[in-house]
């Protein structure tokens, strides 16, 4: 079986969207996800009609932003998100997002050919939160290889 990496990242907006303070931010959104469709390794991107949709219908605040992806390799992902113009705004988030005592990204190992629900994301946030970084959910720093080393399409 082959897997590709998924990534659910979330961020708890210090401003409305309206407010000016967040207006670089907001600004930039379509941008930084064409930027990630267009990257090699890129599969699949969940998306909604309002960014704060899930954040709202899931896990209960309006105010979280969520991001969920497929990735053909750690390296693709990590590529798109150390290696691009998405790392300008990756070092603006504290500006613009609450400081979290809970993991705000969770990796895992999804087979291809499938896509994770927002529920699952939601339930691999939790797992790594409560047993830290282990096959099921996982982090950049302390990273799992794909079940039989087998990633891609």
């Amino acid at each position: 079986m082959n897997w590709h990496l998924a990534q659910v990242n979330i961020g708890v907006a210090n401003f409305g969207y309206e407010d000016p303070r967040f207006k670089e931010f907001v600004e930039n959104l379509d941008r930084i996800n064409t930027l990630a469709d267009e990257s090699p390794g890129f599969i699949w991107r969940y998306v909604q009609d309002d960014e704060r949709e899930a954040g709202r219908d899931v896990f209960g605040d309006d105010k979280l932003l969520f991001n969920m992806s497929l990735w053909a390799s750690k390296e693709a992902l990590m590529d798109y998100v150390y290696k691009s113009d998405h790392v300008h705004i990756l070092r603006k988030r504290a500006a613009w997002f609450v400081n979290q005592n809970q993991p705000i990204l969770a990796l895992w190992w999804q087979p291809a050919g499938t896509k994770p629900t927002v529920l699952e994301a939601k339930h691999r946030l939790e797992r790594l939160a409560q047993a830290g970084p282990t096959e099921d959910a996982f982090t950049f720093r302390r990273f799992f290889d794909a079940p039989g080393g087998k990633a891609g399409n």
